[in-house]
């Protein structure tokens, strides 16, 4: 029994496409599967050479198969070779397929050296996946006897046929050629076997070839043998030497044929392949659902060269479409006058194709995909189709597999959105339950304290000598005057950060700003010994005079809180390049290595037992760091020799000239 933690694999089903007509059956009962074991779904269609001469209507439910398996929630993917078995085999074995759902017909050919069914070829060459065979015995019976009612060689073109004339024509006369310059008939076999192949290599299908290879010999014996001008022949081994002459011409034929149509499967191949890595590598790059859109669009518009629509999802909401020309040029939006908006619509609430060479909509003239990820739709594509053509099995398979890309970059754009969303959320809810923590344990000292000295003054103010009443007086003062910071550091903080609060720059005297910062320093400042070490030089910085004297007040202060009485604070201002370097150090006992880095950190006061620390919420040195950032300056911690800190920020020096 499977524990309630434990988690079952992931299932991966496969299931091959065809042209049968049962295999729509197959890939629905595939779809349910996938859907029953909670696992992916892949469709395979493997393209053989045959499949050239496939007609329109075995076409045309190829097509409708694999719709129905992107319905279903399949990725479709297309591979070529004359194994079938081995080609399924392979991608199995490379993409970590658990079960195959195929079809099979219950006829069975029992004569002496049958070659094995499809099904057993896979049994015996992938043994460790399961096979799940759906009997498909009435629909096989009645499209096999079709089939064979219907095979027909593929009529040559009139082009091809002129060709292998031409081509024949003139072997025969360089088999002549050959003849009277007394070379052997070995040679002229040589020369028709080149013709076979060139006409196997520059016309369509096997029709060519198989009619240039018996042509050949026809020829060869009317023109070539004794006695000429007559298919009689004179040699007893001329008929083995004829036959051995249409057996090589005719395999010389097919391997060519074959050849060429594996070459134009692989390059179908290879410009599949480039075009969904340009894709791929371009979607890496893209930062917003808008450029996602517009890669999508230059990709279709490469593989079909038409204009492509596209409406854009917002939301549980579709935006207005935009068309993206197919010569390149800015996309615009889609004109009022489009009429197709319930075609759109049916798309978008049906997640289905429809329009043009659909049964939904059919006379839209345009084509509209869905781009989606299972249930999550992200919008719709239109695609004009001219004199409703419908697009052939490898343009529907690079369709479907671009707008999967589509909508897979837009899916991880979406869950990088959401999570960083829910990472700034975290961050806030941490700030504001830091905040409410600090608030609850810090504010109340202070609270208790001036509620506690008001109601002594209020039941006891006659008998409290002066001194004493001077003394309260003092502590609700500094208590209040403690408050009044934290409330102008939180309110300051929060607008700098929010970028509500707008710089009001001007030139100051660095000097006459660090004397009006003095002046409202804490009173505590005055058990003290606080120098000002401006130089000889006047400094004049650009910066908000108000701003940078609230960082010289946290600063100061800080030094006055966290030093012992009688300490030594220093505040020097110098020049550095284009900036001007105001510090404030002390001799105290100083910060610890292990704190330094989070010293501007929010609501961080590092547990200092020297002053008065239980009454610091960590804001003022978060507060001076953004005040300084908003400069376009620098705020820096070092120690101080022998003992003590350093801290140190900088502002843009003012361009005006003094010496003018």
């Amino acid at each position: 029994m499977q524990n309630k933690g434990s988690k079952l694999p992931k299932e991966h089903i496969l299931v091959c496409l065809s042209s049968s007509p049962s295999n729509e059956r197959i890939v629905r009962m595939a779809g349910k599967m996938a859907q029953a074991f909670s696992g992916s779904l892949t469709a395979l269609y493997v393209q053989t050479p045959g499949d050239a001469d496939m007609n329109a209507e075995d076409t045309v439910r190829l097509q409708a198969n694999m719709r129905l398996a992107q319905q279903l929630g399949a990725e479709i993917v297309t591979t070529h070779g004359e194994d079938v078995a081995t080609q399924i085999a392979e991608y199995v074995r490379l993409s970590d397929v658990t079960k195959i759902v195929i079809g099979r017909s219950s006829v069975q050919r029992r004569h002496f050296g049958r070659e094995p069914t499809l099904t057993e070829r896979l049994i015996a060459l992938a043994p460790e996946v399961d096979i799940h065979i759906i009997p498909d015995v009435g629909a096989y019976e009645s499209y096999r006897r079709k089939r064979l009612l219907t095979i027909r060689p593929a009529f040559p073109t009139a082009w091809d046929l002129l060709l292998t004339i031409g081509i024949l024509a003139t072997a025969t006369v360089i088999g002549w050629a050959f003849l009277r310059l007394g070379f052997a008939n070995a040679n002229i076999i040589m020369v028709y076997l080149l013709g076979v192949l060139l006409t196997s290599a520059f016309t369509s299908g096997y029709t060519c070839g198989v009619l240039s290879a018996f042509l050949s010999v026809i020829l060869f014996n009317y023109f070539l043998t004794e006695p000429r001008l007559s298919l009689a022949a004179y040699g007893s081994k001329y008929p083995i030497t004829f036959a051995v002459m249409f057996a090589a011409a005719l395999l010389t034929s097919t391997l060519a044929a074959k050849l060429k149509a594996h070459a134009q499967l692989s390059a179908r191949d290879g410009y599949r392949t480039k075009l969904l890595f340009d894709m791929n590598r371009q979607l890496q790059k893209a930062e917003t659902p808008e450029e996602v859109y517009r890669m999508t669009a230059t990709q279709i518009q490469k593989l079909m060269q038409r204009d492509v629509l596209i409406y854009p999802a917002q939301g549980n909401a579709l935006l207005d479409g935009n068309i993206y020309p197919a010569d390149g040029s800015s996309p615009y939006s889609i004109p009022d006058t489009d009429r197709e908006q319930n075609v759109v619509q049916w798309v978008w609430q049906n997640r289905k194709r429809a329009g043009a060479t659909t049964q939904n909509f059919s006379k839209a003239k345009r084509l509209y995909l869905a781009i989606r990820t299972g249930q999550q739709i992200y919008g719709v594509v239109g695609i004009p189709m001219e004199k409703q053509t419908q697009p052939d099995a490898f343009t529907s398979s690079v369709l479907f597999s671009i707008l999967g890309e589509c909508s897979l970059a837009l899916d991880n754009l979406r869950n990088a959105r959401e999570k960083e969303e829910a990472a700034v959320l975290a961050k806030n809810e941490q700030l504001r339950a830091n905040l409410l923590r600090s608030i609850s344990h810090d504010l109340r000292t202070p609270l208790t304290s001036i509620s506690g000295n008001a109601d002594t003054l209020l039941h006891s103010y006659d008998v409290l000598d002066e001194q004493t009443r001077k003394q309260i007086f003092t502590d609700i003062y500094d208590d209040a005057q403690w408050l009044t910071g934290l409330v102008e550091n939180l309110l300051s903080i929060t607008k700098i950060v929010d970028g509500s609060v707008k710089l009001h720059l001007s030139d100051q005297v660095v000097d006459d700003i660090i004397s009006e910062a003095l002046r409202h320093i804490d009173r505590r400042a005055a058990e003290h010994h606080i120098a000002v070490d401006c130089g000889d030089v006047l400094l004049l910085a650009r910066m908000d005079a108000g701003l940078i004297m609230q960082v010289l007040i946290n600063l100061v202060n800080n030094a006055v809180k966290y030093t012992p009485v009688g300490s030594n604070i220093r505040i020097t201002a110098i020049p550095r390049e284009n900036m001007a370097e105001i510090c404030v150090s002390d001799n105290g006992p100083g910060i610890p290595n292990e704190l330094k880095e989070r010293v501007f950190e929010m609501f961080f006061t590092g547990g200092n037992p020297i002053g008065d620390s239980r009454r610091s919420l960590g804001l003022g040195l978060t507060l001076c760091q953004t005040i300084v950032h908003a400069h376009h300056g620098e705020m820096t911690l070092k120690d101080n020799s022998p003992h003590g800190c350093i801290f140190s920020f900088t502002v843009p020096l003012s361009e005006v000239n003094l010496n003018e």
